[in-house]
């Protein structure tokens, strides 16, 4: 069920508007370096703020224990609500059933926990379909070549499930009669950063490999590998380069004719959409599972719509 048919503009002026007391979120980030992150944790709080509530934002720093910790915390400080973007989705059903037991609503945002068919109620999620990211991406990228040449993949976590889900599409892409002839030569996980990115790009160079296409689980790693490719004294006119997000650093690599395919999220409807889904569960209102924030493809022909 779509959010928007569950609060809509009017239920959340009401509350607002209609006498309700300030609410309290607790927020756990899982990486404040990350920039699609803090895309989506400055919309939440922005939003949460100008709606007369307050949001305490932490960092988890990409570790576990600490947003367990985080969590565990909120919940003895009183919150009224529990968001958070997993550091890992495998860790989700032990938060929300700690979570539960507290009688707190929970809403993960943007990375979609493992037991997302177990929520509702007074859980939920609020993202977006990664593999339809990954096809998305692959296809772009597929068409781009024609249908032929190597190509090399950088993977966020493989502990999270948007990972898993963005390479299991771009290689399910890859096994179409259409993109059969691309072969995915070397893979690694670059943390989701783009140094790391930088990093494991510049050794696959060293190596010897020499990429047709660069697949990226997201944009920040993308960027990472054109970094890299450029200093190799490699023509971006030789080398597609596909990532997801588009955010503002890769659509202006993408203005300057670098970054090719890129994938649209909306990190700051994943933001206000989970203040909005915690305060309807804080309100009474009992959440379906999912609610879908839509993906849509970007390349330098329709790039203008999104900057």
């Amino acid at each position: 069920m779509k959010l928007s048919k569950l609060l809509g503009a009017a239920a959340i002026s009401a509350m607002v508007a209609g006498g309700a007391s300030a609410e309290t979120i607790g927020y756990s980030s899982p990486n404040f370096d990350d920039n699609f992150q803090t895309i989506i944790r400055t919309a939440a709080e922005e939003y949460a703020t100008s709606l007369g509530h307050d949001i305490l934002i932490e960092d988890a720093r990409e570790d576990v224990g600490t947003q367990l910790s985080q969590v565990q915390n909120f919940i003895a400080s009183g919150v009224d609500a529990i968001m958070l973007a997993p550091v890992s989705t495998e860790a989700t059903p032990a938060i929300t059933e700690m979570v539960r037991n507290a009688g707190i609503p929970i809403v993960y945002i943007n990375r979609r926990p493992v037991d997302v068919d177990d929520l509702g109620g007074m859980s939920t999620y609020v993202g977006s379909d990664n593999y339809v990211a990954g096809t998305l991406e692959g296809e772009a990228a597929c068409a781009a070549v024609g249908g032929q040449g190597e190509a090399v993949m950088l993977i966020g976590f493989l502990r999270n499930e948007d990972a898993q889900a963005r390479t299991n599409a771009v290689k399910d892409v890859l096994a179409t009669d259409a993109c059969s002839g691309i072969t995915i030569v070397a893979e690694q996980e670059a943390e989701w950063q783009r140094t790391k990115a930088n990093d494991v790009m510049a050794n696959w160079l060293s190596s010897g490999i020499r990429p047709d296409i660069v697949f990226a689980n997201n944009d920040e790693m993308a960027l990472g590998a054109i970094q890299a490719l450029k200093a190799a004294g490699i023509s971006m006119d030789d080398v597609i380069v596909a990532g997801v997000d588009a955010t503002p650093d890769a659509l202006k690599s993408m203005e300057a004719g670098e970054l090719d395919v890129t994938v649209f999220q909306d990190a700051a409807g994943q933001g206000t959409g989970g203040v909005d889904a915690a305060l309807a569960m804080i309100g009474g209102e009992e959440l379906g599972s999912y609610t879908d924030i839509p993906f849509i493809a970007v390349t330098p022909e329709n790039m203008d719509e999104f900057n």
